[in-house]
């Protein structure tokens, strides 16, 4: 693929500002085991946290950037917020089939999280217009710090995106290739989209000591959620006989990152520090959008809802 003549022309892509476009994917979850990654279960139900938050957080960074947008004078980030809206809306719904096509018919109850995180998307608008009326400037202050948490996580899922991306070992292990393909589309798809939040951040006035604060509040929700929605996970999952303690669970998981099933969380967390709270950072700056478009273009599901590259 790499010769071909649409990822020479990629090469030429503008990394600050690709042209942002949903993909209208879908998955069929028939025939993927409950452990996807062959005989790893940690590496399995760690990845599957993302599959819990994923949906009410990705509408949540949607609700965020719909916010900003009337707010937003520059009209070349005004359509790369039209088009991370549109991704973000198949990626939540993507997300949403993993729980009830695959964990809801192996046994498992998420709703302990999704529903509280539901609530709080539904009750959010209220509450937002509600502040704006009292108080405009506690109204932004919010929202500034809510892109700038929305920012971090963003800068976060790019990384990881890029690494599942170039991670050849989930191919050699037998990872299940639908969920393969669900996980490296949206991560190009991460990849492709990373410095959208940033820039509505910026444009709404946002400074480096709010983005500061807010990456580390996003630090403690994203160990929570690979950590702790890893651990909830197992403890309901029937095939599991043992008692699922944490010393266990933490010895699976660095056996797991040695073999390459999941990235280091702590490595992940805070060896991205320099990188994000560098003061001129710019999520252009990192991951590789032509290597995101080259996936996207052999990609199962990509392909199969007509993709059409640039």
């Amino acid at each position: 693929m790499t010769g071909s003549p649409e990822v020479g022309a990629m090469a030429g892509i503008d990394e600050r500002h690709p042209r942002i476009q949903a993909r209208r994917v879908s998955f069929d979850w028939e025939k993927t085991p409950l452990h996807w990654v062959p005989g790893d279960p940690v590496a399995t139900h760690m990845i599957n946290s993302f599959h819990i938050v994923l949906p009410e957080g990705e509408k949540w960074f949607i609700q965020c950037v719909k916010d900003a947008t009337p707010h937003i004078k520059d009209q070349k980030l005004r359509e790369e917020i039209k088009g991370f809206i549109g991704q973000e809306m198949v990626h939540a719904r993507s997300h949403q089939g993993v729980l009830t096509q695959l964990l809801e018919r192996n046994g498992i109850d998420v709703s302990k999280i999704t529903v509280p995180a539901a609530q709080g998307n539904a009750e959010r608008p209220e509450q937002m217009a509600a502040l704006k009326k009292k108080s405009p400037r506690l109204w932004r202050f919010r929202l500034r710090f809510e892109l700038a948490a929305v920012a971090s996580i963003e800068h976060y899922t790019a990384v990881l995106g890029q690494w599942i991306m170039d991670n050849e070992r989930l191919d050699e292990v037998g990872v299940d290739p639908t969920m393969l393909d669900l996980l490296r589309w949206h991560g190009a798809e991460e990849v492709e989209h990373r410095s959208v939040v940033f820039d509505v951040y910026q444009a709404m006035g946002g400074k480096y000591p709010m983005r500061v604060a807010a990456w580390a509040v996003s630090l403690f929700f994203l160990y929570w959620a690979v950590m702790g929605g890893g651990m909830y996970l197992m403890k309901q999952d029937p095939t599991i006989k043992r008692k699922v303690t944490l010393p266990r669970v933490y010895r699976s998981y660095r056996k797991s990152v040695r073999k390459g099933h999941v990235p280091g969380i702590f490595k992940l967390l805070l060896g991205e520090a320099p990188v994000y709270l560098k003061p001129s950072h710019h999520p252009s700056q990192i991951c590789s959008t032509p290597q995101a478009l080259e996936y996207l273009l052999r990609s199962p599901a990509a392909r199969a809802a007509g993709y059409d590259p640039y």
